[in-house]
């Protein structure tokens, strides 16, 4: 394992993590391991996220309605022609994927401090 890389409190600060709710999910065309996640985030429309999880789960469609944890201010990148607007915070060891998800239910883009 190596050293973790030290931030500064205000760099920690400007990341916007917050829980949102997966509304509708469906592969990347062409892909092996790409989804396109569209995700509730408390905003006026759900944003488009990709995600290479695709091989870690037998039903994806199983994480309709599934809330999680997503950094929302972090650039938009084109990934196989589609926007992602954010990234999805997961944990993976080996071959096993754990989604970072609230203890509880709570209200789509809830801040994670």
């Amino acid at each position: 394992m190596t050293t973790p890389l030290h931030i500064s409190y205000d760099t920690f600060a400007s990341l916007d993590i917050r829980v949102g709710t997966i509304v509708a999910i469906e592969p990347v065309p062409d892909t092996d391991k790409l989804l396109k996640l569209s995700v509730d985030c408390g905003e006026d429309a759900p944003r488009q996220i990709i995600s290479g999880i695709k091989h870690y789960f037998e039903d994806y469609t199983s994480l309709i309605g599934t809330q999680a944890t997503f950094l929302i201010n972090l650039e938009p990148r084109t990934i196989k022609g589609l926007e992602s607007q954010g990234m999805l915070l997961a944990a993976d060891h080996e071959h096993a994927l754990a989604l970072l998800t609230p203890s509880q239910l709570l209200p789509p883009g809830t801040r994670v401090r």
